[in-house]
């Protein structure tokens, strides 16, 4: 018989366990297959393909540009490469807001084009209907509150939101709703913590930060920026964990250098 320890997939059911007995969740994005194969080998329990590659991937200021189609090439390639993660998929801007048939229909594309676990969209009461009609379909909906990046131009300004008491009241509302009409998680992006920590202890499913401090069920962060291979990004949230930017620099001009004084290829290198 095969000595191999057998995986146990991630799953809704498992994250809501995991808020229970108090276990924190881990959540990276992921873009790639490479990058996605290297994350869940570690161990990582859901992996976001987030709306971010338009920033990370693609060279865009804003998180608005990246279409349909492009979500679900990058989820395709993450969820290939996933052995036991949740692959949640950022549903893109224009794709779910203000017409519920539409936004059920990206949903399903996702699902069935990609092969993902969920979807994750933003906003609360304002996009209720279009949640509503895409859980009537059976796919999972991760909620996203606070700093919703796809709002940038309404907000003006990437920072903290829910300080004044009306956006904090309705941003615990919206949990509130989230949670009610069936999300199975929610992303509180940017706000006090003391806000998320109340937020948190409200909701029986899990809430997952991202610059929302210690007191939320779990913490996401772009693999990008904690693993220094972005530079320009430095919020106060933000820990990087190592400095691939420059290890990757290094290695580049090193090459660069053995190519240019004929050091590589070798004899032995050669065929």
């Amino acid at each position: 018989m095969s000595q191999h320890k057998e995986v146990k997939l991630v799953t809704t059911h498992q994250l809501l366990a995991m808020k229970q007995r108090g276990e924190k969740i881990s959540m990276l994005t992921a873009y790639d297959f490479s990058m996605a194969q290297i994350l869940d080998g570690a161990g990582v329990d859901v992996l976001l393909v987030g709306d971010s590659a338009s920033n990370v991937m693609a060279g865009h200021e804003t998180t608005l540009p990246i279409t349909l189609d492009q979500m679900i090439y990058h989820a395709q390639s993450v969820v290939r490469a996933v052995k036991r993660a949740f692959v949640v998929v950022d549903m893109p801007f224009g794709s779910y807001q203000g017409n519920s048939s539409e936004a059920l229909r990206s949903a399903i594309r996702i699902m069935k084009e990609s092969g993902a676990h969920g979807i994750k969209l933003e906003g609360g009461a304002e996009i209720k209907d279009s949640i509503t009609r895409i859980l009537t379909a059976g796919i999972p909906v991760m909620g996203h509150l606070g700093l919703t990046p796809q709002s940038i131009y309404k907000f003006g300004t990437y920072t903290v939101r829910a300080k004044e008491e009306a956006e904090a009241q309705k941003l615990i509302e919206d949990a509130l709703l989230l949670e009610e009409i069936g999300c199975f998680a929610l992303v509180l992006e940017k706000i006090p913590s003391s806000l998320a920590k109340q937020v948190a202890e409200k909701l029986t499913i899990p809430v997952i930060g991202i610059g929302a401090g210690p007191e939320v069920d779990g913490q996401v962060l772009v693999v990008h920026d904690m693993l220094g291979i972005t530079k320009e990004f430095k919020p106060r949230f933000l820990r990087r964990y190592a400095d691939l930017g420059n290890v990757m620099h290094d290695a580049v001009q090193r090459y660069i250098q053995d190519v240019k004084s004929r050091d590589f290829p070798t004899q032995d290198e050669a065929y």
